[in-house]
Parts: structure tokens; C-alpha cells; sequence
């Protein structure tokens, strides 16, 4: 049998006696090189020159996912999620610490995460954690038009005019049907929050009593951009 010249990460996690999720988070921390042969596999010299003891030794604790993170999480910040309540810190919350940079998703599964419990307790510890979760906090179209003090109409002309867009999209269920089911969009809140500060151009006091029917003032600024 031909001797294997290449290794991609589950083969090299193989051959390391450990997980994916554990060679990922060791290749984070220096511990593994990045691959040397293309974007996603390693040389054969590369493998065997690992040291199969320190990979493993680079995550000893088993992987968690993010409702075991947002728990975690809740905790530190002295509002622990109680069973049957909404939850302090949720899901979506650590899903945007991943997209923030912050956490490192270490699984190959494009729906569920895997989380070094370790760095969760480090971001958990940081500093204006709380108010960081407040800002990413999820707001839909109509209710960040309700925070802004203004119609939807108005809302929607913001996207158009690009000061705002989705940090992610849910999908909401109408009835029991899954032809129901639509893609909303989601933005963080401390992004709505920052508009009338970024957008001083604007007379927010008059925006926010237009009343329903008449077109948005914001529309005039979209023509002076053509």
C-alpha cells in the first residue's frame, strides 16, 4: 500500500490520536503549523513532525456548544439563565462573539458550533462584556424603527441609503406550515442606536413626526446621491 503524502484535518487529527475540534484549536494557539501543502492539507513530513502530546494537551477540555457557552456566559455575568425564562445571554448572543471575532468556532458543521469552554470563561471575564451583548443585542426592521422613534417606511430608506445592514437573518415561522417560514433580517442594536449620532445631517426631532402617508425625507437624500 502507497504511503500517504498528504493529510487533511480529520486524517491528521487520525493520525494524531485526537479530534478535529482539538487540532483546530492547537493550529490557533501555534501549537500545529499552518498547512504546507495548500490551503487545507499538510505534507507528511508536516504530520509526523507534530507532537501528537502537545496538540492534545492544547484544548483538555472537551468542546462546548454555544447554549453550554451562553450559559457559562449568563453566569459569569451574575444573570444566570434560569430554566423556563428567557435567557440572560442566549445562543445568538455567542453566535456574534463568534462573528465578532471574539470566540473561535472550532467545528466543520456549518449549523452547530464547537467552543473551547476556556476562551468562553476568558470572554466572559472581559471587561464591558455586558454592555458589548446590550449593543448586539437582535432587533428586527420593526423594532428598530420603534427604537429610532420613526415610521418603517423611514427605516427601510436608512438601509437604502446604506447607514445600516443586517448582522445576520433569522427565519420565522407563520403558522404551521413551512411554506410560511421567511428570512427576516436582524440588526444590533447598538448599531441602531448609533444613526442619529452618525447622521447629524438629518433633523431626527422633524423625521420623527412625519406622519403616516407622506414620503420620507430621507427619500430626497437618495436623489442627491444619483
Amino acid at each position: 500500500m502507497a504511503r500517504r503524502t498528504e493529510y487533511d484535518e480529520a486524517q491528521a487529527a487520525k493520525r494524531l490520536h485526537t479530534t478535529v475540534v482539538v487540532l483546530r484549536w492547537a493550529r490557533h494557539v501555534g501549537v500545529v503549523p499552518d498547512p504546507d501543502v495548500s490551503g487545507f492539507a499538510w505534507s507528511r513530513a508536516a504530520v509526523e513532525a507534530m507532537d501528537a502530546a502537545a496538540v492534545r494537551a492544547a484544548m483538555p477540555r472537551e468542546a462546548v456548544s454555544p447554549y453550554e457557552a451562553a450559559n457559562r456566559i449568563a453566569a459569569a455575568l451574575g444573570t444566570p439563565n434560569e430554566p423556563g425564562q428567557p435567557p440572560a445571554v442566549s445562543s445568538y448572543a455567542v453566535e456574534r462573539l463568534i462573528a465578532l471575532g471574539l470566540l473561535l468556532d472550532l467545528s466543520g458543521h456549518r449549523r452547530y458550533s464547537s467552543l473551547n469552554p476556556d476562551q468562553v470563561d476568558r470572554v466572559a471575564a472581559r471587561e464591558g462584556l455586558a454592555e458589548l451583548l446590550d449593543r448586539e443585542a437582535p432587533l428586527g426592521p420593526e423594532q428598530a424603527a420603534a427604537r429610532l422613534g420613526v415610521r418603517r417606511v423611514d427605516f427601510e430608506w436608512m438601509r437604502r441609503l446604506g447607514w445600516i445592514a443586517p448582522v445576520s437573518w433569522g427565519r420565522v415561522q407563520f403558522g404551521a406550515s413551512k411554506a410560511g417560514a421567511v428570512d427576516v433580517p436582524r440588526f444590533a442594536a447598538g448599531h441602531v442606536d448609533d444613526l442619529p449620532g452618525a447622521h447629524p445631517e438629518v433633523d431626527w426631532a422633524e423625521l420623527r413626526k412625519v406622519g403616516k402617508g407622506r414620503r420620507s425625507p430621507l427619500a430626497g437624500l437618495q436623489a442627491q446621491l444619483v
